[in-house]
């Protein structure tokens, strides 16, 4: 029996975003620990006799903490042979992917990873590109609320560059992005919130920067969401297959 750990990117949501890799691996898997942004139809990939365990973490239910995570993967490694982390997005971008392979590691377990379409893809899915030759030169990826549940510092440091912003796990932090940017005199900046990014539910709002808070509060905006900011966000697109997603855009 190999014990082994693979940590696998499921994508944004949309299941045919998973990787051909990613699809192998999980019809190796002993057992599949899946988190909740996982769609449920890339469970069918794994064998039907693997072990599927949710340990999902979402903000306002119940969820598994890290340290429980970390043991449920070592206990089904020395039981059952190969488990499968699968993951939303991408195993190493606010995943925790290093903290379980480092400790799966300590026990002297095999791992590998294959990598996922993150959710900072999503925005090109939608005409809205990161970057634009000559608005431009860098687009900067924030987790907008640190492991304390605070606001991460990197929010105003980004909302005094040229950069386009792209805010993951912001949409509680709204009212505190605005007030970063509204204190570079930037308040009227373009922005843009992607719910359910990649999924047929898909919703784009288009807004600035200064009304965000509004906008998530008077559309009832559903996580998860995404938040974009900056002079590309607003760059027009002749992006005909937006209508082929079924996504629905709002202007505010």
């Amino acid at each position: 029996m190999e014990k082994k750990l693979s940590l696998v990117g499921a994508g944004p949501g949309d299941p045919d975003l998973i990787s051909v890799k990613g699809i192998k691996t999980l019809a190796q898997a002993d057992v599949v620990l899946y988190d909740a942004l996982v769609h449920p139809e890339l469970l069918n990939y794994a064998p039907s006799k693997a072990l599927k365990i949710y340990v999902g973490k979402r903000a306002g239910k119940h969820s598994y903490k890290q340290e429980e995570i970390n043991k449920l993967i070592i206990e089904n490694v020395f039981s059952h042979g190969h488990v499968v982390r699968l993951k939303g997005g991408d195993p190493f971008i606010f995943a925790r992917g290093k903290e379980e392979i480092d400790y799966a590691e300590s026990f002297g377990i095999a791992t590998q990873v294959v990598p996922g379409i993150s959710s900072i893809n999503l925005a090109g899915m939608y005409g809205l590109p990161l970057t634009t030759r000559g608005v431009n030169e860098s687009f900067w990826v924030v987790t907008a609320t640190t492991k304390s549940g605070g606001l991460s510092r990197d929010v105003a440091k980004v909302a005094e560059t040229t950069a386009t912003a792209v805010f993951l796990m912001g949409l509680r932090k709204a009212a505190a992005i605005s007030t970063a940017y509204a204190l570079q005199d930037k308040a009227d900046l373009p922005a843009a919130i992607v719910s359910n990014g990649s999924l047929a539910n898909a919703t784009v709002y288009r807004t600035t920067v200064g009304q965000l808070a509004h906008t998530i509060s008077e559309q009832k905006v559903a996580s998860p969401g995404i938040i974009l900011v900056g002079e590309s966000v607003a760059q027009q697109n002749d992006f005909s297959t937006i209508k082929n997603l079924q996504q629905h855009v709002t202007q505010i």
